[in-house]
């Protein structure tokens, strides 16, 4: 098969991979063209890191030179396939106030994403003998910029990929890749003067399409790996065992979101009848059984417990002293 779809037009080429993109369950799929990210983008990711907003994600600090060019992520790269997979669950709409974020109810998007994108990797080898990079959260690139490069939709003030028309409960993929591709237009839309996620965020952690990570209750119940978390996160954790979905739901972009085609992300019943007390009486085994091919896995059994904790016994002084953020208004 071997060179087949080169014997196409650049466009034909393009529509094909697209329609085999969709055929192995993707949702959306644009083209833009490898190279470094735009000066503004530049600038802006590496403001966010001197100013150690990415808080207890240190990861977003390692190989910053590659995130800032995915020429030097793949030699020959020539095109950044930006793919998203709708992941929003039909038992979870936005009316229900989960303790759970809806992106972890299902299996691990890594492991199901990273299949999808390997399939379409093999597919443009076969087809054309150029190779590709699978990403998925696994390699150092700006996803949300360059899916706003390939036309799939912009960043949000809530710094989450919305989709226009379909909303922001997507997971993200991209193939850096060195077959050259007609790159598609970049979405020139935005938030505007909106700001709703920013006045819904439990601790005020958005302001003017920044992420404070430190004030961020996903980042904090998730990303922390703290034994005690801070006394904020205490009073405004609510129910909150696994991340926080607010923003999402206060975006207007998501009112008429529809729930995603893929059975792999529906909620799990053993994780969603889970209470705080259940979870604290969870050994290692029983979170590993439960967990099995779960994103949750990713805070722990300590993570959780702390979780836990602070929602089954809250006036419990499980947390660190410090001052409660101020929320926008």
């Amino acid at each position: 098969m071997k060179a087949t779809i080169l014997k196409k037009s650049p466009c034909d080429i393009a529509q094909a991979i697209k329609a085999e993109a969709r055929r192995l369950g993707f949702d959306a799929v644009g083209f833009a063209q490898a190279r470094p990210v735009s000066g503004e983008a530049a600038r802006a990711f590496t403001k966010w890191l001197s100013e150690e907003k990415h808080h207890c994600m240190a990861w977003a600090a390692n190989h910053t030179e590659l995130r800032l060019d995915p020429t030097r992520l793949v030699p020959g790269a020539a095109t950044v396939i930006s793919l998203a997979v709708n992941y929003l669950p039909s038992q979870l709409p936005l009316t229900v106030d989960s303790p759970w974020a809806r992106y972890a109810v299902g299996d691990d998007y890594h492991e199901v994403l990273r299949n999808m994108g390997l399939q379409l990797a093999a597919y443009i080898e076969s087809a054309s003998g150029h190779s590709s990079r699978v990403c998925v959260d696994s390699a150092p690139i700006l996803e949300r910029y360059w899916a706003q490069q390939a036309g799939l939709g912009f960043q949000g003030r809530n710094t989450l990929l919305i989709i226009p028309g379909r909303g922001s409960f997507f997971f993200l993929c991209e193939l850096v890749t060195t077959l050259p591709l007609p790159p598609d237009e970049p979405c020139t839309l935005s938030c505007g003067d909106c700001g709703a996620c920013e006045r819904q965020c439990p601790g005020g952690a958005l302001q003017g399409g920044m992420l404070d990570a430190a004030k961020c209750l996903s980042c904090q119940t998730i990303e922390n790996r703290d034994p005690e978390l801070p006394e904020w996160v205490a009073q405004r954790i609510g129910h909150r065992l696994y991340g926080c979905d607010e923003c999402q739901r206060a975006c207007p972009h998501n009112r008429h979101a529809i729930a995603g085609r893929h059975p792999e992300f529906e909620a799990r019943e053993s994780i969603l009848s889970l209470t705080a007390e259940q979870v604290l009486a969870m050994d290692q085994t029983q979170f590993s059984a439960t967990f099995r091919h779960s994103a949750i896995k990713r805070t722990k059994l300590a993570g959780l417990h702390r979780n836990a904790r602070l929602i089954a016994h809250p006036q419990s002084p499980n947390f660190l002293t410090e001052d409660c953020p101020p929320v926008q208004k």
